[in-house]
């Protein structure tokens, strides 16, 4: 394995005078050094290194002589495990129905009372009403956390709830929601219909490369190399880091 194609340990860098022996020319310099002024090098930008690493060999025709990476997911014969790591799931869905209990109330007594008892049992009806027209409306809600298993195929994430798996061919609609954050759609096949979820993890990135090499060849993240932040060629050789070309 070669640092090429795997993470390596985030480190404090020291500005090259040159790289892999050749001397720098003053454009490549001050890109370096703008690379170095920004935030130091952290675990996003080591995910980031690999999926440059795999989306090389990818293009290459070279994905599978990598070795497959220690994963507990179930996999198909031929499919090859290239990545795991902590994961949480979001849906987009609404908490409830809209249904609620109406209660009613008999009262007895003088007028004062009997006025005051309705009142009071209306409002609680009203409250209940516009809790559960609240709870009625999608939003992004935290089904939980697990472990997600890239491959060559799919995503899996792994958890004994809200066990998901995406195969590239299966989704209907896939993009980047933020850095470390996958979004996509698809048809439930357990006749749930339509759903939409988020996998937070910092494999987004290569998520989403694998899923639109393989079914979305045309998006537009893919074809402006949307999906990897502007400079990082130049801010991974700032820090000794060689980056494969994938622009």
């Amino acid at each position: 394995m070669d640092e090429n194609t795997h993470p390596v340990r985030p480190g404090a860098p020291a500005l090259p005078a040159q790289v892999q022996g050749r001397a720098l020319t003053p454009a490549q310099a001050q890109a370096m050094a703008q690379a170095q002024a920004g935030p130091p090098w952290g675990p996003l930008d080591d995910h980031l290194l690999y999926t440059c690493g795999v989306v090389h060999d990818l293009t290459q025709g070279r994905l599978h002589h990598r070795p497959p990476l220690p994963t507990t997911a179930r996999l198909h014969p031929g499919e090859l495990s290239l990545a795991s790591g902590p994961a949480a799931r979001s849906t987009w869905r609404a908490l409830g129905d809209g249904s609620y209990n109406r209660s009613s109330t008999m009262a007895m007594g003088s007028t004062g009372f009997v006025v005051g008892a309705l009142a009071v049992n209306a409002m609680g009806n009203a409250s209940r009403r516009n809790q559960a027209m609240a709870a009625a409306q999608p939003r992004w809600v935290v089904e939980g956390q697990g472990e997600v298993t890239v491959t060559d195929q799919r995503a899996i994430f792994s958890h004994p709830q809200s066990w998901l798996d995406l195969p590239w061919n299966g989704l209907a609609t896939m993009d980047l929601a933020g850095p470390d954050t996958i979004e996509c759609a698809f048809h439930d096949i357990n006749g749930k219909g339509y759903t939409t979820v988020r996998l937070h993890s910092l494999w987004a990135s290569l998520i989403f490369v694998l899923a639109a090499h393989a079914a979305f060849p045309a998006h537009p993240r893919l074809l402006t190399h949307g999906w990897l932040p502007p400079g990082f060629e130049a801010r991974a050789a700032a820090y000794g880091r060689p980056c494969p070309s994938v622009r």
